[in-house]
């Protein structure tokens, strides 16, 4: 398997490219729209034909590639059924499987940090978008995000898979780039909970300041990433 961990500085932002092989067909996770033209190149390098991009969710923190990856390369565009992004050609749901030549991700609904958060589980590691962070979960205070919803998919979905399995997640802000879920299960502080309402209780009392770009990000991610930033 084709494996790489790309990584955008301006919003701590991992992107991650998957094929089954060299000269294959390819996948990007969450592509940031300021890095597209270097994801062209990785996979036009690897003689790879990108055949899908898909978003784990509505980002508040950049612009997504979605639409440009798609205009400039023919590829896909796909987000969750759930998500308002209407731009995307392709909506998956819980259950169905993300194809690149023989290489099969599992979907999983995951919401709590968004109400359009999904997952994508392969044999030994997670894509767990902001829902699992390193040592960390994602925000669930704001685009209907809901602390319940997050600890049901977190203790009754991801935290559920084997204890080897690796954890990339779409963000982290501290220089990590890889866990597991054994290592989440004991050194994540905030998954060191009792039960879901002493969950509810910690994420509710967190004092976040919205994301820099939340206002600009948010209506353009709806749009695919196509509309004006400026």
């Amino acid at each position: 398997m084709i494996f790489r961990q790309l990584y955008d500085h301006e919003s701590s932002t991992y992107t991650y490219l998957l094929a089954e092989r060299v000269g294959g067909e390819a996948l990007l996770i969450d592509p940031v729209k300021s890095n597209v033209d270097q994801y062209i190149q990785l996979v036009n390098e690897m003689d790879m034909k990108l055949v899908m991009a898909v978003d784990t969710h509505i980002h508040a923190d950049h612009v997504t590639g979605l639409g440009d990856l798609r205009k400039s390369t023919g590829c896909i565009s796909a987000m969750g059924e759930t998500s308002k992004a209407e731009c995307v050609s392709l909506h998956f749901k819980e259950g169905e499987k993300l194809k690149v030549d023989n290489l099969y991700l599992d979907i999983l609904y995951t919401p709590g940090h968004t109400d359009d958060s999904y997952s994508f589980v392969l044999a030994d590691r997670v894509f767990t978008g902001d829902t699992l962070l390193i040592r960390g979960t994602g925000r669930t205070d704001f685009q209907n995000g809901d602390p319940a919803d997050q600890y049901d998919s977190l203790f009754h979905k991801l935290l559920t898979l084997p204890d080897q399995t690796l954890v990339y997640p779409a963000h982290d802000y501290h220089g990590m780039t890889v866990s597991t879920i054994r290592e989440e299960k004991q050194h994540n502080p905030r998954l060191q909970v009792p039960d879901k309402q002493a969950y509810v209780e910690l994420m509710n009392s967190l004092q976040l300041d919205n994301p820099r770009m939340m206002d600009i990000a948010v209506p353009a991610n709806r749009n695919c990433g196509l509309k004006s930033v400026a």
